[in-house]
């Protein structure tokens, strides 16, 4: 079950979305305890903190804007209305780039930086050049939410860095085509064909010669560097508090102290803290958090007792468990687990 338990919650998805997405709401009326009901995420949450969620988490907040909103397309609406400059280092790569080619090399190298939850191949041939999506992982029920979301993600920024609005591509969804079809190519201006295999977007070879209006080389070459510092730390485990994260979801209750965990990562207690704290985090903070993330799991997901799931989670004295336990979610364990 560890095992499970792990790959379902390891983190993949950078914060600045689920905050996007939570933006989106409050724009459209939403307060914070009617977007979060039932998510168990919090907007302090998601805005003081810089660890990436996982795809659980992801799901749980995306599901509960489309019960809101009622919009299934809500991946094209929230990305085609944000800014480059949302997505950090990657954005300002793309805008700095020279050409429309270098744009897709870019954004076919570096996604993992901000979603790690895809990769993008970028092939020229001939006479036309494609953009794939591959999945990473399962995506399941939030396939539409990302598919649209990087669909949406690559017209603006197509339509930022260049004179004219390239729309002489053809786009294919690996979706059954949906009663709400018609707002694909409405949003997107372009031919889209549903029931295929994979995301792809074909476009002409000649246009990517195209050249960028914002391109700087200087901020280009800075921008890269930034780019490819985050990616090899993220195939090297992530950022420490990443792969501290999953370390501590891999332990099953037997947590590591503070120090042991400096030990573990080969370096000084006052190293670790600092550098959790240039991460806007903690250890005491990601053990809470992935407590509380693994108590929520244990109580909806399975049938352990309480005594027993307070003990996974290293809590020797169930009574400080449920205590803890309402303090997070403002409910006590049996009543979240008879919830409707």
């Amino acid at each position: 079950m560890t095992v499970q338990i792990t790959n379902r919650l390891r983190p993949a998805i950078h914060p600045t979305y689920p905050r996007l997405l939570c933006a989106y709401l409050h724009e459209r009326g939403f307060d914070n305890a009617v977007i979060f009901q039932d998510t168990r995420l919090q907007w302090e949450q998601l805005l003081g903190e810089h660890r990436y969620l996982s795809l659980e988490q992801m799901s749980r907040l995306i599901r509960r804007a489309i019960d809101l909103t009622g919009q299934p397309w809500i991946g094209l609406e929230t990305a085609g209305v944000t800014s480059v400059s949302a997505h950090g280092p990657l954005g300002y790569a793309v805008v700095s780039a020279p050409d429309l080619r270098e744009v897709l090399r870019v954004v076919s190298r570096y996604v993992g930086v901000r979603f790690q939850l895809v990769g993008v191949r970028f092939e020229e041939f001939d006479d036309h050049a494609v953009l794939t999506l591959d999945e990473q992982v399962d995506l399941a029920e939030i396939r539409e939410f990302v598919t649209g979301s990087i669909l949406a993600t690559y017209f603006q920024l197509v339509d930022t860095v260049t004179s004219r609005r390239l729309r002489d591509v053809a786009v294919t969804l690996p979706l059954d085509e949906p009663a709400w079809a018609a707002e694909y190519e409405e949003r997107l201006g372009c031919p889209v064909t549903f029931g295929t295999g994979q995301l792809t977007i074909t476009l002409p070879a000649a246009l990517l010669d195209t050249p960028c209006l914002t391109a700087d080389p200087t901020t280009h070459r800075a921008a890269l560097r930034d780019c490819e510092h985050q990616l090899r730390q993220i195939q090297s485990g992530g950022p420490l508090s990443q792969r501290i994260g999953v370390m501590l979801l891999d332990r099953d209750g037997d947590y590591p102290t503070l120090d042991d965990t400096a030990e573990e990562f080969a370096m000084s207690r006052r190293t670790l803290i600092r550098k959790l704290k240039a991460e806007g985090t903690s250890f005491q903070e990601l053990l809470d958090d992935v407590r509380r993330e693994l108590a929520a799991w244990y109580l909806l997901e399975t049938s352990l007792p309480v005594e027993r799931i307070a003990e996974k989670l290293g809590y020797q004295d169930p009574s400080n468990f449920s205590r803890t336990f309402q303090r997070w979610f403002g409910t006590t364990p049996l009543r979240m687990r008879r919830a409707p």
